[in-house]
Parts: C-alpha cells; structure tokens; sequence
C-alpha cells in the first residue's frame, strides 16, 4: 500500500528551541524518501519519529544555513553506517559545493555507500522517475537558494458507467488501459484525466517568483514562516516571509494544504501564525507544524 506523508522533524529557525529542533522533513512518496534540510539534530529526530537511514533515496538542501544543512555530516555517515543498499542522491547549490564537501568529510568514517551528488545551478527539472519529476526555483535569500517541487505524471480515472454503457467489463478494463483502445473504444470514451499530486517545499526566501512558481496548484505547500505579519520588515531585510505573506501565496497558488513552518524563537503562541493565516483567506486545509508531527498529503482529486 503506498503512503503519502510529510514527517516533520525539526520547526525552528535558526536557533533550536525546547520544543523545536533545527529543521528537517522527510517526505514519503510511496516506496521513496525524500529529506529535505537536514539540520542539526535530524539524526536524533529521525529516531523519534521511526525514519531509518535505509528509508532515504534523496537528500534536498535549499541552502547552507546552519539550521538547514549541519544534519548532513551524522546523516551521511548514518547511511554509510547502516549500509543502505540503494543509491541515495543529494540536490543541494551547486554555489555552496565547498560547504557540502566539508560536511560530508566533516569527520573520519568508513564509506560503504555511494552518495550520487546532483548539485543545482538553474531552474528546472532535477530527476525523473516513474512516480515524479522533481524540480528546482530560485528563491531570495541572502545566500544562494532553492526550493523543491514534485509532480506526479497525469493518470486516467475509470469511469464505471461509462465503461457500462460501452459493455467494456473484467478483463477487458485493463486490456483498455494498456492498450488505449479496445473494439473501437477509446479509453478516453471510458475514463478522465486523474491529475497527478504535486508538492512543494519553500524554505527562506522573500516573496519572489520562484515562491509561486513551485506554489501553484499544490495539494501540499511546506513553507516558512518565520515572522508574523507585525515583523515583515524584520522579514524583508533578512529574506523571510510572515505568516500572512506565505498564506497569501497559497491562496493566490490554488494551493490545498499549506503547512507553515521554521518559526523564530521569539514567538511563543503558534496559534497566532493560523490566525494570520487565516486573515491572509487563506481558506484550505492549514497545519501549523510541530517537531515529529505526520501530516498525510490530501486525497487525489
């Protein structure tokens, strides 16, 4: 059975708090797993929300702040102690190569397992399997970053009165399927388009247009909110976004479940960032995310 799901492991930014870890998120995608900025800490993390070294196929990092990248060293090595048998590739700027060298080799270790490295320098797709295409934007940061986009190829939904009133019926549903046509039925005479999921993952940046370009039609939307709506200046001068203004971006996205996340340490009430989401009219599914919390992606349309 495939499952879905963004395990959160980490919700700070910058600094960790009592109750939150330097970031890190783990999305499942059927038999995959695709991490996301691994900061300090993510080993211990994975352990506490049941993520082995073994589930990882990717590593994705937006950009080499601290809180988003100092996990890499314990998770490569974690990897290459666990011997995971498959291969494990990791998208990170190409601009900070040096710095993920230097994590990678941070200490002495036994290398067992090959680490594909697949840096990024421009916008585009990064890889395409059977199940996704993953893709990269520019963001607005101080330092060089990217967000993360997965598409799902389009499918066709069966449709069961239709393939009634063609007497297209057992066996011949999947000859239709995999052939397209079937005693002058054509499978789109029985079926519509079931449009493939898509998820998104935007850590800091300014409002930009790579944030709604990796935003548009999401069924789910990761995204920071480091400040509220009261310290967009704040935000502004050091390429964040509030609460309002990623709400705003999903609304105006079409996105279905926005997820806020990477909040300051100055807060201390994380209802407030659903309240100026809300205010945003931001009206689809809204979590505010905590350390270890699971949150299944929507249903298909």
């Amino acid at each position: 059975m495939s499952v879905r799901e963004l395990v959160v492991l980490g919700t700070a930014s910058q600094v960790p708090t009592r109750h939150r870890n330097h970031n890190g998120y783990l999305l499942r995608w059927d038999g995959e797993g695709i991490l996301f900025d691994p900061g300090e800490g993510t080993q211990r993390q994975m352990l506490r929300a049941g993520v082995a070294a073994h589930d990882l196929n990717r590593i994705c990092v937006t950009h080499f702040h601290g809180d988003h990248s100092l996990g890499l060293a314990g998770v490569i090595q974690r990897v290459n102690l666990d011997r995971v048998p498959h291969p494990v590739t990791a998208h990170y700027p190409r601009s900070g190569q040096r710095f993920f060298d230097r994590l990678r080799y941070a200490t002495a270790y036994r290398e067992t397992v090959g680490i594909t490295e697949a840096p990024v320098d421009a916008d585009g797709p990064l890889a395409r399997t059977g199940d996704y295409t993953l893709e990269a934007r520019r963001l607005s940061h101080p330092v060089e970053s990217y967000g993360y986009r997965l598409v799902e190829p389009d499918g066709r939904r069966m449709l069961p009165e239709r393939l009634a009133a063609h007497g297209v019926r057992g066996p011949d549903v999947g000859r239709i399927q995999r052939e397209g046509s079937l005693g002058g039925v054509s499978l789109e005479d029985v079926s519509e388009v079931r449009r493939g999921q898509r998820f998104a993952f935007v850590m800091d940046t300014r409002l930009c247009d790579g944030v709604y370009a990796l935003a548009e039609g999401c069924d789910m939307l990761v995204i920071e909110s480091t400040f509220l709506d009261e310290d967009e200046r704040l935000a502004v001068e050091h390429g964040h976004l509030t609460a309002g203004q990623a709400a705003r971006a999903a609304r105006e996205s079409g996105v279905r479940h926005l997820v806020l996340t990477h909040f300051s340490q100055r807060y201390t009430d994380p209802d407030e960032f659903e309240r100026q989401a809300r205010a945003a009219g931001y009206e689809g599914e809204l979590t505010v995310a905590h350390d270890l919390l699971r949150v299944p992606l929507p249903k298909r349309r």
